[in-house]
């Protein structure tokens, strides 16, 4: 199984976050059952893909020490880091990520209220017994 680490630019360039923590996190990958490993270079940040047996050996790899010291290190800690499972980071700016409206602008109609229940006209006070007794 897959899983991808993809660290987008910020107040630095993500080039030099791989440079810094890329060989530790190799080692990481290695000691923790990873199988492969591949460094993806683009041109807004770094991805690092990790091939694991299983989901139990993503879990040790990502409670190591050291990659929580690289995660928490990435340029930009707010919107600089996504971990997914799966093989990633194949849309640079060559294809843009576009955001296309949803139907309608996302909006739901409103509720419209039922109609006003309006009461039942008072019984002619000409009218029978009998009719007051179909009521």
């Amino acid at each position: 199984m897959w899983w991808s680490i993809e660290v987008l630019d910020g107040a630095f360039p993500a080039t030099l976050w791989q440079d810094a923590h890329g060989s530790f996190l190799i080692e990481a990958a290695l000691t923790r059952r990873g199988r492969n490993w591949w460094w993806h270079r683009h041109d807004w940040g770094v991805v690092f893909e990790v091939e694991v047996d299983d989901e139990d050996a993503w879990e040790a790899f990502r409670r190591l020490p050291a990659v929580q010291a690289a995660l928490d290190a990435v340029p930009d800690p707010v919107e600089g880091l996504l971990i997914y499972p799966g093989r990633g980071g194949s849309s640079g700016r060559v294809v843009p990520r576009w955001i296309y409206p949803t139907s309608g602008a996302g909006a739901a109609t409103l509720p419209t209220p039922p109609d006003e229940i309006l009461p039942e006209p008072a019984p002619d006070p000409r009218s029978t017994t009998a009719d007051l007794a179909s009521f």
